[in-house]
């Protein structure tokens, strides 16, 4: 990388414009930037940063945005860096403008303007610049790709700021790892350590829950198999537990096998010995129960021989009931007569009893008489009946034309109210009225702006995708272009060896007097002879296509490249540069605030109906009020009109009601009395007839038991039987000759007999020794089944334990494996015998090479005493460090790199900055570095040290580098020619140039 010129505006320090010619400055190799204290010297370097990186170094970051803009400049000079270079054979130039507050262009006040960046490249073909890209994002990454080194890398190798380095030659281990982890991009061996740390827990994990698992079982068979097992000392994680897990299972499962076997033969025994006390136990049973039955029919027949008595009473009181069954017709009429007479008294005195006493002696003809007056009189009310009704009818008249008296009276009090209102509601609405309209104008309005502001965000996300797009397909172009060169550069070899071994595909055509087509001759003695690996035409041509080929494919790829490009340049015109987000972010309120005018104008229609329902409301009550009025008026003619008939009624009432509180009282009062008169003589005539019933019923009642040989008719009732009783007397008849036949039948049976003539059955001892048997059997077949049951899941569990240990053997083995690697890489190994971790391995490696190439400088400087080593000596918590220790050639000792003086120290961290520049120079891809700075430091020299330091940056000519030192030292003025002053005052700092004049070496000439 080559710096060629830097423009800078209203940048920094610098209020106006100013430019430095670094092609100039670099012609003697090396150049001075000096210049009073806060001039701006470092804000060059800042300046250099920020065209390339769009962000200045180290601690000055926090100064960018708005903060980098000049406070000399004038409010309309825009901030502006140019930076013209050449990198990895291409000259560009890069321009930023970071974001900045100008005045606005209508009105007062200020906006502020966002960033822009320009990427441009010289077309040498056409002698021009073209542009290659607008995009902060595509700029940075393009710079980074050919630099191929970060902003904290191109600060720490380009800008060499020495007090970095100082503090870097005097740090412990831990804060060169960081420096030297940030410029060699180490994560990744940090990644793997991490990795391999997860992976050994996440194995150690799967291991232990395999052990549990193991273990779980075991517990289990220990359970199952009880004292035939002993569970082993160990736990999860510990080498050798599924071994011994096995080996006890294996004995359990041998012990538990012998007790199934005895357990079998003395199931067998106990299932003899138990069928035999079975047929025993029945055989006892059937000669108990033979006893027992003929016991049991000697003791019924004695009891039917006590009861003989009994049986010739039911049979006399069963023959007394078939006589009765004569008389029951007339017994029944008789009960219906008299149950008829009594309900028919009863009725009659209830009747009587509801009368007045004058009535009591009355017979039926009399209470009929009566009735019939009462009847009468209660004719005679009916006129009365209706003038009291009426009477009840002007009452309510009177009280509806209160109430409606009191409703218009409300009628009138509320619409005055309201109609007291009505100005103050028509103006509200009409304001509501007047706001829609202008919501509806405004909502019109925002309409019109939403289209053009989603044409935009749609274009940005094309711009977005777009700009992906062309990543892809300059990636694509690059490859096929890498593979066109390669097929052409196949074709052009095999052409050339098609055309070294041309003579052979000659040769191979001649033929004796044929004339060779090269010479002539008709003589062939010596044809040439083609070799292994010889190319044809057809090879050659194959070749040619494939190389043809894939430069189509190449101008294919450019071709589309082109037009993703211009697509890109369409979108981003469209679309600008604003961010797809802050696009989004305009379009969402535009659409909120279209959104709020449109519900704010939707509120028109429902205000203009409010209004129109309002006035009607206003016409019907302003009527109300007015039919209120009349009807009040019309109201008092009325009410002299019914008070005038109410006092005619009255009087006539009085009259008809008597002593009865009303006539409807008193006409109550006689349609009572009719109807219970009336129903008092039915009454009467109904007990009269019963009776005459009641006398003949018994008449006929008398002669019936008479015939039937009863004395009286209450003897032939007392014989009668219901059917409840007759059935269970029969029943008790046929019981009884039924016991009599199943007795008789008992006694008769011959084995019945022959058990009663033998002894007395012990059926309690037969059934003892029965459940003896049974009991021993039960606890045969159990612990038989117990047994088996053992051996089954013992069996289930080793088979579950053996496979569990087939499966934690690779898992063992892969936690081994990745547990040896973590801390192997983390340094807590055995095998790592310095304890260094992975990282810090890596790093020690660069910390070394880094050493080497500053000794080679630190040598020359030093007039060869010091020398820079890497030190792998153990530091902090025993594990190695990266050591960085000078040797001194005057001691021939190796000391500390912070026993160096204050000269001394500058020179070797001089040596360093250089030394790690070209190692990460090689590190980032071999890129060049042509240009570099050096900021400060050189003021802590003596004049025959600085002259062997200037030696050493003067060496760096030979490869063609230049180098800028920064730095207010009065005697580098003296010694260096190319230089540029930063000169400050009050309207801001400028830049003086001078450039080379050839004068032999440096610090030789004067100024």
């Amino acid at each position: 990388m080559r710096l060629h010129r830097l423009d800078l505006t209203a940048f920094g320090p610098f209020g106006g414009p100013q430019s430095v010619d670094f092609d100039e400055l670099s012609a003697a190799g090396i150049f001075l930037l000096h210049g009073p204290t806060g001039a701006g010297k470092t804000s060059v370097l800042d300046a250099v940063c920020y065209a390339l990186y769009g962000s200045v170094p180290g601690a000055r970051q926090s100064g960018q945005g708005l903060t980098l803009r000049s406070d000399h400049a004038a409010p309309g000079t825009r901030t502006e860096v140019t930076l013209e270079l050449t990198v990895a054979g291409r000259r560009l130039e890069v321009t930023r403008q970071p974001p900045w507050e100008r005045p606005k262009k209508r009105g007062t006040g200020t906006t502020v303007e966002k960033a822009q960046s320009w990427l441009r490249e010289y077309d040498t073909v056409a002698g021009a610049w073209k542009d290659l890209s607008r995009s902060h994002q595509e700029i940075g990454e393009e710079i980074t790709q050919l630099l191929g080194m970060s902003r904290e890398q191109f600060c720490q190798v380009v800008l060499l700021p020495q007090g970095d380095f100082a503090r870097f030659l005097r740090a412990d281990a831990e804060a060169r790892g960081r420096l030297l982890g940030r410029l060699f991009d180490t994560r990744r061996f940090a990644e793997v350590e991490k990795r391999l740390v997860e992976r050994r827990r996440t194995t150690e994990a799967r291991v232990r829950e395999g052990d549990s698992a193991l273990l779980a079982d075991a517990h289990r068979m220990q359970q199952v198999a009880g004292d035939a097992m002993e569970l082993p000392e160990l736990a999860p994680g510990d080498p050798g537990l599924a071994e011994e897990v096995l080996a006890a299972a294996a004995v359990a499962r041998s012990t538990s096998r012998e007790l199934l076997t005895t357990a079998h033969c003395g199931r067998l025994a106990a299932e003899s010995a138990q069928a035999a006390a079975e047929r025993a136990l029945a055989d006892v049973r059937e000669r108990a129960r033979l006893q027992r039955r003929f016991a049991d029919a000697r003791a019924r027949a004695a009891v039917l021989q006590e009861r003989a008595g009994d049986h010739r009473d039911a049979q006399a009181r069963m023959e007394r009931a078939r006589k009765a069954e004569s008389v029951a017709p007339a017994l029944e009429l008789r009960e219906a007569a008299d149950a008829e007479h009594t309900g028919a008294s009863a009725r009659a005195a209830r009747a009587r009893g509801l009368l007045p006493r004058r009535f009591a002696d009355a017979g039926a003809a009399g209470l009929a008489a009566a009735a019939r007056r009462a009847a009468e009189e209660l004719g005679g009310l009916e006129s009365a009946r209706r003038g009291e009704r009426r009477l009840a009818g002007l009452v309510a008249e009177r009280t509806d034309l209160d109430r409606r008296e009191r409703d218009d009276e409300d009628v009138l009090t509320e619409t005055e109210a309201w109609l007291a209102d009505w100005e103050a509601v028509r103006a509200g609405l009409r304001a509501r009225i007047e706001a829609a309209q202008e919501a509806a104008a405004r909502a019109e309005q925002l309409d019109g702006r939403r289209e053009p502001m989603q044409r935009r965000l749609k274009a940005a996300r094309l711009r977005d995708e777009l700009a992906r797009d062309l990543e892809a397909a300059q990636r694509k172009a690059l490859a096929s272009g890498e593979q066109a060169q390669t097929a052409r550069a196949h074709w052009l070899d095999l052409k050339e060896q098609r055309l070294n071994g041309i003579a052979a595909e000659l040769a191979a055509t001649l033929a004796d007097g044929t004339p060779c087509a090269v010479c002539g001759a008709t003589e062939h003695p010596a044809p040439a002879r083609k070799v292994a690996g010889h190319v044809d035409r057809e090879t050659e041509e194959r070749a040619l296509t494939a190389s043809r080929h894939a430069e189509e494919r190449h101008a294919q790829d450019e071709r589309e490249l082109g037009l993703v490009r211009e697509a890109l340049a369409a979108a981003t015109a469209e679309a600008g540069d604003t961010p797809t987000d802050r696009l989004a972010a305009e379009a969402r309120e535009g659409e909120e605030n279209y959104a709020r005018a449109r519900r704010e104008a939707s509120a028109l229609h429902p205000a203009r109906e409010e209004l129109r329902q309002a006035e009607q409301e206003h016409e019907r009550r302003t009527a109300a009020q007015r039919e209120a009025a009349v009807r009040t008026a019309s109201r008092v003619g009325h009410r002299e009109r019914l008070e005038r008939e109410r006092a005619t009624l009255e009087e006539e009432l009085t009259q008809a009601r008597g002593a009865a509180e009303s006539v409807a009282a008193r006409a109550a009062e006689l349609e009572g009395l009719a109807a219970r008169l009336t129903e008092a003589a039915d009454s009467a005539r109904v007990a009269e007839g019963s009776a005459e019933r009641l006398k003949a019923a018994d008449g006929r009642l008398d002669e019936a038991a008479f015939r039937a040989g009863f004395d009286t008719p209450r003897a032939a009732a007392d014989a009668l039987l219901d059917d409840t009783a007759h059935r269970e007397l029969q029943r008790r008849l046929d019981a009884r000759q039924s016991e009599e036949a199943a007795v008789r039948a008992v006694l008769a049976e011959p084995d019945t007999v022959a058990a009663a003539q033998q002894p007395p059955a012990d059926l309690a001892a037969a059934e003892q020794s029965a459940a003896a048997a049974a009991e021993r059997l039960r606890t045969a077949a159990s612990a038989q089944d117990a047994a088996a049951r053992r051996c089954a899941e013992l069996d289930q569990l080793s088979a579950r334990a053996s496979d569990g240990v087939r499966r934690l053997g690779p898992l063992r083995e892969e936690y081994d494996r990745v547990a040896r690697l973590a801390g192997l890489t983390a340094g807590t190994s055995a095998d790592n015998e310095r304890k260094m971790r992975l990282e810090a391995y890596v790093l020690a490696a660069r910390l070394e090479q880094v050493a080497a190439a500053a000794t080679v400088r630190l040598q020359r400087m030093s007039s060869g005493r010091y020398t820079l080593v890497h030190s792998d000596d153990r530091a902090g918590r025993g594990r190695s460090g990266l050591g960085l220790h000078v040797v001194d050639a005057w001691t021939g000792r190796e000391r500390d790199t912070a026993t160096l003086s204050g000269g001394e120290t500058f020179f070797a961290s001089l040596a360093l900055a250089l030394g790690l520049a070209d190692v990460v120079t090689d590190e980032a891809g071999g890129v060049r570095l042509d240009t570099l700075f050096i900021d400060e430091g050189f003021g802590s020299l003596d004049d025959q040290t600085l002259d062997e330091v200037l030696d050493v940056l003067d060496s760096l000519r030979e490869r063609d580098r230049s180098v800028g030192i920064v730095s207010h030292v009065a005697d580098l003025r003296r010694r260096i020619h190319a230089q540029l002053e930063v000169v400050k005052g009050r309207s801001g700092s400028l830049v003086r140039q001078r450039g080379y004049r050839p004068s032999g070496r440096l610090g030789s000439g004067d100024e």
